[in-house]
Protein backbone atom coordinates (compact mmCIF):
# COMPACT_ATOMS: atom_id res chain seq x y z
CA UNK A 1 0.00 0.00 0.00
CA UNK A 2 1.39 3.43 -0.94
CA UNK A 3 1.59 6.22 1.63
CA UNK A 4 -1.26 8.07 -0.12
CA UNK A 5 -3.44 4.95 0.02
CA UNK A 6 -2.57 4.45 3.67
CA UNK A 7 -3.55 8.06 4.48
CA UNK A 8 -6.81 7.67 2.56
CA UNK A 9 -7.59 4.42 4.36
CA UNK A 10 -6.88 5.98 7.76
CA UNK A 11 -9.08 8.97 6.88
CA UNK A 12 -11.95 6.68 5.89
CA UNK A 13 -11.67 4.70 9.13
CA UNK A 14 -11.62 7.85 11.24
CA UNK A 15 -14.51 9.34 9.28
CA UNK A 16 -16.60 6.21 9.79
CA UNK A 17 -16.00 6.43 13.54
CA UNK A 18 -17.14 10.07 13.63
CA UNK A 19 -20.17 9.31 11.47
CA UNK A 20 -21.12 6.52 13.86
CA UNK A 21 -21.29 9.11 16.64
CA UNK A 22 -23.48 11.30 14.43
CA UNK A 23 -25.85 8.38 13.87
CA UNK A 24 -25.96 7.73 17.62
CA UNK A 25 -26.80 11.38 18.10
CA UNK A 26 -29.49 11.10 15.43
CA UNK A 27 -31.11 8.18 17.22
CA UNK A 28 -31.30 10.16 20.45
CA UNK A 29 -32.78 13.16 18.64
CA UNK A 30 -35.41 11.07 16.84
CA UNK A 31 -36.46 9.56 20.18
CA UNK A 32 -36.62 13.03 21.73
CA UNK A 33 -38.97 14.26 18.99
CA UNK A 34 -41.39 11.38 19.43
CA UNK A 35 -41.22 11.34 23.23
CA UNK A 36 -41.75 15.10 23.51
CA UNK A 37 -44.85 14.87 21.31
CA UNK A 38 -46.16 11.85 23.24
CA UNK A 39 -45.59 13.59 26.57
CA UNK A 40 -47.58 16.56 25.31
CA UNK A 41 -50.47 14.46 24.05
CA UNK A 42 -50.71 12.24 27.14
CA UNK A 43 -49.81 14.99 29.63
CA UNK A 44 -47.02 12.80 30.94
CA UNK A 45 -44.80 15.05 33.05
CA UNK A 46 -42.30 12.29 33.84
CA UNK A 47 -41.70 11.61 30.15
CA UNK A 48 -41.38 15.34 29.47
CA UNK A 49 -38.79 15.61 32.21
CA UNK A 50 -36.91 12.61 30.77
CA UNK A 51 -36.74 14.36 27.38
CA UNK A 52 -35.27 17.44 29.02
CA UNK A 53 -32.73 15.36 30.93
CA UNK A 54 -31.57 13.43 27.87
CA UNK A 55 -30.73 16.64 26.00
CA UNK A 56 -27.40 16.74 27.86
CA UNK A 57 -26.34 13.53 26.11
CA UNK A 58 -27.16 15.07 22.72
CA UNK A 59 -25.13 18.17 23.53
CA UNK A 60 -22.20 16.04 24.70
CA UNK A 61 -22.22 14.06 21.46
CA UNK A 62 -22.14 17.25 19.39
CA UNK A 63 -19.05 18.38 21.29
CA UNK A 64 -17.45 14.96 20.75
CA UNK A 65 -18.24 14.98 17.01
CA UNK A 66 -16.81 18.48 16.59
CA UNK A 67 -13.64 17.57 18.47
CA UNK A 68 -13.14 14.36 16.51
CA UNK A 69 -13.86 16.03 13.16
CA UNK A 70 -11.42 18.85 13.96
CA UNK A 71 -8.79 16.30 15.00
CA UNK A 72 -9.40 14.38 11.77
CA UNK A 73 -8.91 17.50 9.65
CA UNK A 74 -5.74 18.51 11.52
CA UNK A 75 -4.23 15.02 11.56
CA UNK A 76 -5.10 13.81 8.06
CA UNK A 77 -5.01 17.12 6.16
CA UNK A 78 -7.70 15.87 3.75
CA UNK A 79 -7.93 17.00 0.13
CA UNK A 80 -10.77 19.28 -0.94
CA UNK A 81 -13.42 16.58 -1.46
CA UNK A 82 -12.62 14.79 1.79
CA UNK A 83 -12.48 18.11 3.61
CA UNK A 84 -16.06 18.82 2.51
CA UNK A 85 -17.10 15.47 3.93
CA UNK A 86 -15.37 16.13 7.26
CA UNK A 87 -16.94 19.59 7.53
CA UNK A 88 -20.37 18.17 6.67
CA UNK A 89 -20.20 15.95 9.75
CA UNK A 90 -19.97 19.05 11.92
CA UNK A 91 -22.85 20.72 10.10
CA UNK A 92 -25.08 17.65 10.47
CA UNK A 93 -24.25 17.46 14.18
CA UNK A 94 -25.12 21.15 14.58
CA UNK A 95 -28.52 20.60 12.94
CA UNK A 96 -29.19 17.61 15.19
CA UNK A 97 -28.28 19.61 18.29
CA UNK A 98 -30.78 22.31 17.34
CA UNK A 99 -33.52 19.74 16.79
CA UNK A 100 -32.74 18.30 20.22
CA UNK A 101 -33.09 21.79 21.71
CA UNK A 102 -36.52 22.18 20.10
CA UNK A 103 -37.61 18.83 21.55
CA UNK A 104 -36.44 19.98 24.98
CA UNK A 105 -38.40 23.21 24.58
CA UNK A 106 -41.54 21.26 23.72
CA UNK A 107 -41.08 19.19 26.87
CA UNK A 108 -40.72 22.38 28.93
CA UNK A 109 -43.97 23.78 27.57
CA UNK A 110 -45.70 20.45 28.21
CA UNK A 111 -45.14 21.00 31.95
CA UNK A 112 -46.99 24.32 31.69
CA UNK A 113 -49.82 22.99 29.52
CA UNK A 114 -50.62 20.19 31.99
CA UNK A 115 -52.11 22.85 34.27
CA UNK A 116 -54.24 24.49 31.55
CA UNK A 117 -57.51 23.50 29.88
CA UNK A 118 -57.04 20.91 27.14
CA UNK A 119 -57.38 22.19 23.57
CA UNK A 120 -59.33 19.38 21.91
CA UNK A 121 -57.38 17.46 19.28
CA UNK A 122 -54.25 19.58 19.58
CA UNK A 123 -52.06 16.86 21.08
CA UNK A 124 -52.85 14.36 18.34
CA UNK A 125 -52.34 16.93 15.57
CA UNK A 126 -48.97 17.97 16.97
CA UNK A 127 -47.93 14.33 17.38
CA UNK A 128 -48.73 13.65 13.70
CA UNK A 129 -46.64 16.65 12.71
CA UNK A 130 -43.79 15.41 14.93
CA UNK A 131 -43.98 11.95 13.33
CA UNK A 132 -43.70 13.54 9.88
CA UNK A 133 -40.59 15.45 10.94
CA UNK A 134 -39.05 12.40 12.62
CA UNK A 135 -39.52 10.49 9.36
CA UNK A 136 -37.83 13.30 7.43
CA UNK A 137 -34.91 13.32 9.84
CA UNK A 138 -34.48 9.55 9.69
CA UNK A 139 -34.45 9.58 5.90
CA UNK A 140 -32.10 12.57 5.82
CA UNK A 141 -29.61 10.71 8.01
CA UNK A 142 -30.01 7.53 5.94
CA UNK A 143 -29.36 9.53 2.78
CA UNK A 144 -26.25 11.00 4.40
CA UNK A 145 -24.76 7.62 5.27
CA UNK A 146 -25.74 6.08 1.92
CA UNK A 147 -24.83 9.23 -0.08
CA UNK A 148 -28.29 8.93 -1.67
CA UNK A 149 -29.09 12.22 -3.39
CA UNK A 150 -32.50 10.97 -4.57
CA UNK A 151 -33.63 10.19 -1.02
CA UNK A 152 -32.25 13.55 0.13
CA UNK A 153 -34.24 15.32 -2.60
CA UNK A 154 -37.36 13.47 -1.42
CA UNK A 155 -36.79 14.72 2.14
CA UNK A 156 -36.36 18.24 0.83
CA UNK A 157 -39.67 18.02 -1.06
CA UNK A 158 -41.53 16.74 2.01
CA UNK A 159 -40.76 19.87 4.03
CA UNK A 160 -43.71 21.59 2.35
CA UNK A 161 -46.05 19.06 3.97
CA UNK A 162 -44.77 20.04 7.40
CA UNK A 163 -45.28 23.71 6.54
CA UNK A 164 -48.87 22.96 5.53
CA UNK A 165 -49.49 21.14 8.82
CA UNK A 166 -48.07 24.09 10.73
CA UNK A 167 -50.25 26.57 8.84
CA UNK A 168 -53.37 24.49 9.50
CA UNK A 169 -52.56 24.32 13.23
CA UNK A 170 -51.93 28.06 13.38
CA UNK A 171 -55.37 28.77 11.94
CA UNK A 172 -56.96 26.24 14.30
CA UNK A 173 -55.34 27.80 17.36
CA UNK A 174 -56.39 31.25 16.18
CA UNK A 175 -59.99 30.06 15.95
CA UNK A 176 -59.88 28.68 19.48
CA UNK A 177 -58.49 31.97 20.79
CA UNK A 178 -61.18 34.02 19.06
CA UNK A 179 -63.94 31.74 20.35
CA UNK A 180 -62.84 31.92 23.98
CA UNK A 181 -60.18 34.29 25.38
CA UNK A 182 -59.52 31.74 28.14
CA UNK A 183 -57.84 29.58 25.47
CA UNK A 184 -55.31 32.25 24.52
CA UNK A 185 -52.45 31.25 26.84
CA UNK A 186 -52.67 27.52 26.06
CA UNK A 187 -52.96 28.18 22.34
CA UNK A 188 -49.93 30.45 22.38
CA UNK A 189 -47.87 27.69 23.99
CA UNK A 190 -49.19 25.20 21.43
CA UNK A 191 -48.34 27.62 18.64
CA UNK A 192 -44.75 27.86 19.86
CA UNK A 193 -44.60 24.05 19.98
CA UNK A 194 -45.91 23.74 16.41
CA UNK A 195 -43.39 26.33 15.25
CA UNK A 196 -40.58 24.41 16.98
CA UNK A 197 -41.58 21.29 15.05
CA UNK A 198 -41.72 23.25 11.79
CA UNK A 199 -38.16 24.44 12.48
CA UNK A 200 -37.12 20.82 13.11
CA UNK A 201 -38.28 20.10 9.56
CA UNK A 202 -36.10 22.94 8.30
CA UNK A 203 -33.05 21.38 9.97
CA UNK A 204 -33.85 17.94 8.52
CA UNK A 205 -34.04 19.64 5.13
CA UNK A 206 -30.67 21.30 5.72
CA UNK A 207 -29.13 17.88 6.32
CA UNK A 208 -30.69 16.64 3.07
CA UNK A 209 -29.23 19.62 1.22
CA UNK A 210 -25.81 18.78 2.65
CA UNK A 211 -26.16 15.33 1.10
CA UNK A 212 -27.10 16.73 -2.30
CA UNK A 213 -24.06 18.97 -2.17
CA UNK A 214 -21.75 16.13 -1.14
CA UNK A 215 -22.97 13.81 -3.89
CA UNK A 216 -23.32 16.27 -6.77
CA UNK A 217 -20.77 18.91 -5.77
CA UNK A 218 -23.44 21.60 -6.09
CA UNK A 219 -26.07 22.97 -3.76
CA UNK A 220 -29.68 22.70 -5.00
CA UNK A 221 -30.34 25.57 -7.39
CA UNK A 222 -34.11 25.70 -7.02
CA UNK A 223 -35.58 27.48 -3.99
CA UNK A 224 -36.44 25.25 -1.06
CA UNK A 225 -40.11 24.21 -1.40
CA UNK A 226 -42.24 26.09 1.13
CA UNK A 227 -45.97 26.30 1.72
CA UNK A 228 -47.59 29.72 1.73
CA UNK A 229 -46.92 30.94 5.24
CA UNK A 230 -49.49 32.38 7.59
CA UNK A 231 -48.66 35.68 9.30
CA UNK A 232 -46.86 35.17 12.58
CA UNK A 233 -44.49 36.83 14.96
CA UNK A 234 -40.85 35.74 14.93
CA UNK A 235 -40.07 33.22 17.65
CA UNK A 236 -37.02 33.10 19.85
CA UNK A 237 -34.83 30.33 18.42
CA UNK A 238 -32.42 30.62 21.31
CA UNK A 239 -34.93 29.52 23.92
CA UNK A 240 -33.38 27.33 26.60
Amino acid sequence: MSSDQHIASAFDRDLEAVQAQVMKMGGLVEAAILDAALALETRDEELAEAVRGRDKAIDALEILVNEEAARLIALRAPAAKDLRVALSVMKVAASLERVGDYAKNIAKRSHVLVHMPDIAGSGGAIRRMAHAVQGMLKDALDSYIQRDAALAADVRARDVEVDQMYNALFREFLTYMLEDPRNITACMHLHFIAKNIERMGDHATSIAEQVIYLVTGEAPEDPRPKANSVPRADLNEGED
